[in-house]
């Protein structure tokens, strides 16, 4: 995998702006890996840490970190796709319910990006957008790193029963699973959309 990533800035450190063309190239062709083709090994836990912590530098109004991390792997994460398999019987097509679960049981590792609403002056819609950030910086973090990387919300991420199981408490949303592993087929381009036309300039 890519090179060690460098040590947190000190609090009050000066950051300057300045231009990046690698960032720039590495955004420009980021595609992500499909969880089918993610296999071992995956990070190990010193590796994950590192992505965590670049995960976590995203815009965060208030600083109030309104998310948290449940990680699954090994025996734990195949105990959780056990204990969540019952439930796709019950989904609206159990077939396909069933089969999404291969994303979760098949990637390494597992990454469940929690949002949380913590109440006082910054909007909830903001506090669920910062998890949402998380989840898009995790999934560049690990591809910069070398990783194959998957952001997912199925059916497991909604059910009530399945985020019980999970542990998550009351206004807790799962704002994404991130799979990480090494992928065994390269991901290739997709169609993107047309930004222009989905651009206006306003004016009075």
């Amino acid at each position: 995998m890519a090179g060690s990533v460098p040590p947190a800035p000190e609090f009050g450190q000066t950051l300057p702006v300045e231009a990046a063309p690698e960032v720039v190239a590495f955004l420009a062709k980021r595609r992500s890996a499909s969880a089918m083709t993610l296999t071992a090994p995956g990070p190990d836990d010193s590796q994950l840490a590192e992505i965590l912590r670049i995960a976590a530098r995203v815009p965060d109004h208030g600083k109030l970190a309104p998310w948290r991390f449940i990680v699954l792997t090994g025996e734990a994460k195949d105990a959780f796709a056990e204990r969540i398999a019952p439930l796709a019987d019950s989904q609206a097509n159990p077939t396909k319910a069933t089969a999404a679960l291969r994303k979760l049981t098949r990637p390494p590792v597992c990454v469940a990006v929690i949002s949380r609403h913590i109440p006082g002056e910054i909007p909830e819609w903001e506090q669920r957008q910062s998890a949402s950030a998380v989840c898009h910086q995790m999934l560049l973090a690990a591809a910069a790193l070398g990783w194959g990387a998957n952001w997912i919300t199925d059916w497991y991420s909604y059910d009530p029963r399945a985020t019980a199981f999970l542990g998550l408490a009351d206004g807790e949303q799962v704002a994404g699973y991130l799979y990480l592993g090494t992928p065994t087929e390269q991901p290739q381009e997709r169609p993107r959309p047309d930004v222009a036309a989905l651009t206006t300039y306003w004016s009075a």
